[in-house]
């Protein structure tokens, strides 16, 4: 039996078989997951109703699975900050997120570093986050 946090298994196969520079899409619910993230990364669907599971809770396991490098979020046009932001700071200290404009991040999210692709029940907009992971170091 795992011991760890994350025990969903697509979910650490498709992180098995990333490495570094690899990176995972954490989407909210109205993201096109179908028609905007990388068509050969791994999807998982987590999407069970509308508030569960958050992109938050995702964001909060994976941290504690995978070494991240970066961090991409999508930003409204007008320059605002959404609340969520916030929250991405402290479960990734030290990693000041990229913004990109929504269209920039569709474009890097159906790149071909994209490894795995989850879709949230997550009902704040701009609440999608790129990961790209790092390196873990020995020892």
């Amino acid at each position: 039996m795992l011991t760890t946090r994350l025990l969903h298994p697509e979910i650490l196969q498709a992180l098995g078989e990333a490495g570094h520079g690899a990176q995972v899409l954490i989407a909210d619910g109205n993201y096109p997951l179908a028609t905007r993230s990388n068509p050969a990364a791994r999807r998982v669907f987590l999407n069970l109703e509308p508030g569960r599971l958050t992109v938050t809770d995702v964001l909060d396991v994976l941290a504690e699975a995978i070494p991240v490098e970066a961090a991409h979020v999508m930003g409204p046009d007008d320059g605002s900050e959404p609340s969520i932001y916030a929250d991405f700071r402290r479960i990734l200290p030290g990693h000041e997120p990229t913004r990109l404009g929504r269209f920039e991040f569709y474009d890097m999210a159906r790149g071909p570093d994209t490894a795995l692709a989850i879709a949230t029940g997550e009902q704040r907009i701009y609440a999608n986050i790129l990961l790209t992971i790092g390196v873990r170091m020995p020892g």
